[in-house]
């Protein structure tokens, strides 16, 4: 409801602000007055990649210039056409509205609801603005303004009933009307832009919780994590807010669809709150009983927006039927999938009885191999071993995690960890990366990971809580090796050597055919200046010998090469699964991972040093 949200107040807002052009002496038509409504919106979606705090430098003198001039025509028509309208705050009006309207008087409700749609949008920003921001600038600003607007607008319509149809731009006095309504355009530009970056928020928050499929979030600030901009889905609001306003053209139909979304919102949020307050906040259930209390008078709202459906009323409930889906089945099908990691995952008393050649033929080199898994050993690796001939000498299973911290301090960066037994020289590595961490294909991880395990190894034999019995468990022991400067430590000896645009590997293989793929594939993709280290071992410490074996094995396999190993998995039903479960796997999350963006990881590996394998998990 909340997509559908940034997609109706973005289309009502636009199109209801044009409508002033409809008072005036030139009266437009209705097709040009959506032709411009649809030209607005364009520049309204193409505006949101440069982010909130870059656009929003103009958006702040544009609200307070609005809100000073609703306040200012609202003050203005009271006074001038009926002051006695002040006695409308009295609840006994509503009283007496009902017992005379009877059934009419609730159905207007729907339509009542649309004075206060768009403030919920503030609530939205709390990712981009403090909580206490919000609540100051609700409060003693924007809410008065309302009040008085209101009050002026019913002002005037009682003494000009004929106006109804365009009340608050007949109610604006003519020397002033054409900076009112340039003003409420763009003011409309502003409210359109707290419901569209509130969309972002929820759609990451989505993303972060399983529940979306994989989209390029852009982290436009360094410092307020909530301010985002998402491409696809600024896109996809594009087109369905400009759907809208050309399939309408009618700001009635729009407003019975935004109502109904917007009211929506608003009844599961509060029964949402509720249940907030007895179980995460621990408080009274009786307060929770009295915060309810407005969740009652939003169902009344809602009765009456309902009765708005078939006017309309259908959009905001079709949009959220088919975000539902796509939430449902992205969540069913990543879920399935990684409960199969974790119930498959590699025994490691299996792995020790393979002996620390694992079986198969341990070739010079390091080879990363990408898991989501942060423990144990995935299932993927099993496939690894039985379908290749060799392996390299070093196995790291590396895992990459976002952080929600704008940086990840060097020091902090690598967690490192021993998986088997000295001799198979296999590590885990979890490296976390903050949302402004910038990943570059230019050398520096593979020599920091290096630096990083030379740590661990050393760290390991000279502290004696690293130096479990053989029988204890290897896996999930791990440490934060600072990777503050590659110079500044004294484990390994660093010296820069020539920069060579091409891998190691290549470059000093016989085949002529890789040669000549490689220099065809630079000629296309010029190559990224990557920064090359030697390590060398320190002749003056006094070293274990089983360590300095260990730190040479790394040394050597680094100088032979390092190669990027990830599973490339297709997930399927099973044959004994039910109809749904195989239209749900088969058909419908397939066509999303198909679709939506590969992993974050793979963006940033060599694809000449790339290895893909694939693997069918049947769930």
């Amino acid at each position: 409801m909340v997509i559908g949200d940034g997609v109706l107040t973005t289309a009502i807002s636009v199109l209801s602000s044009v409508s002033g052009l409809l008072v005036t002496e030139k009266k437009l038509t209705n097709g040009e007055l959506v032709l411009l409504a649809c030209v607005i919106l364009v520049g309204l979606f193409a505006l949101q990649h440069f982010g909130t705090h870059r656009v929003a430098f103009m958006f702040a003198p544009v609200v307070i210039i609005w809100l000073v001039s609703i306040f200012s025509i609202g003050l203005y028509n009271i006074i001038r056409w009926n002051p006695k309208i002040v006695r409308a705050v009295s609840p006994y009006y509503i009283i007496k509205f009902f017992r005379e309207t009877g059934k009419n008087g609730w159905i207007s409700l729907g339509g009542i609801l649309l004075s206060i749609t768009g403030t919920e949008a503030m609530f939205a920003d709390l990712g981009h603005f403090t909580a206490l921001s919000i609540r100051l600038a609700f409060a003693f600003v924007i809410y008065p303004c309302l009040v008085v607007q209101y009050m002026g607008q019913a002002a005037f319509l009682s003494r000009n009933l004929q106006s109804i149809p365009n009340s608050f731009y007949d109610s604006i006095p003519g020397p002033v009307f054409w900076p009112v309504f340039v003003i409420a355009t763009l003011a409309a530009i502003v409210g359109s832009q707290a419901v569209i970056t509130a969309t972002f928020s929820i759609i990451k928050q989505c993303h972060a919780l399983g529940c979306f499929p994989r989209v390029k979030v852009v982290h436009t600030s360094k410092h307020i994590y909530g301010q985002i901009y998402i491409p696809e889905i600024n896109w996809i609001l594009m087109i369905l807010a400009l759907a809208i306003t050309i399939g309408f053209q009618d700001t009635t139909l729009i407003g019975n669809a935004y109502g109904l979304a917007c009211i929506t919102v608003m009844f599961i949020t509060t029964f949402l709150m509720a249940l907030v307050i007895t179980f995460v906040w621990q408080k009274s259930v009786l307060l929770a009983a009295v915060f309810l209390l407005f969740w009652f008078i939003e169902g009344v709202y809602l009765s009456a927006a309902l009765m708005k459906v078939p006017q309309g009323g259908w959009v905001p409930l079709v949009l959220s039927v088919i975000f539902m889906m796509v939430m449902y089945i992205w969540h069913y099908g990543t879920r399935k999938k990684y409960n199969f990691d974790l119930h498959n995952k590699v025994s490691l008393k299996w792995l020790l009885g393979l002996g620390p050649s694992l079986g198969i033929v341990r070739v010079p080199g390091i080879g990363l191999i990408y898991s989501e898994l942060a423990t144990g050993i995935p299932a993927i690796f099993s496939h690894f071993v039985t379908n290749l001939p060799a392996f390299h000498n070093v196995l790291v299973f590396v895992c990459v995690k976002s952080v929600p911290v704008p940086y990840v301090s060097p020091e902090e960066r690598f967690l490192i960890g021993r998986i088997c037994p000295r001799p198979y020289r296999m590590y885990r590595c979890i490296v976390r990366y903050g949302y402004k961490d910038i990943q570059r294909d230019d050398g520096d991880f593979e020599d920091q990971l290096v630096q990083s395990i030379a740590e661990f190894i050393q760290m390991e034999a000279g502290e004696p809580q690293f130096c479990g019995s053989e029988s204890s468990s290897y896996d999930g022991r791990m440490a934060v090796i600072s990777t503050k400067s590659i110079q500044s430590s004294s484990s390994l000896i660093i010296t820069e050597i020539a920069d060579c645009s091409a891998n190691n590997s290549i470059q000093s293989s016989k085949s002529l055919t890789l040669q000549s793929l490689r220099s065809a594939y630079d000629d296309e993709n010029p190559p990224v200046r990557r920064r090359h280290v030697r390590f060398q071992l320190p002749t003056s410490p006094v070293i274990d010998i089983s360590v300095r074996e260990e730190l040479m094995d790394l040394i050597q396999a680094k100088e032979a090469g390092v190669a990027y190993i990830m599973g490339h998995s297709y997930v399927k039903a099973r044959r004994t699964s039910s109809f749904f479960k195989k239209l749900v796997i088969d058909i419908g999350y397939s066509f999303l991972r198909k679709n939506c963006r590969g992993p974050a990881v793979a963006l940033n590996i060599p694809h000449s040093n790339l290895i893909e394998v694939g693997m069918i998990y049947y769930v």
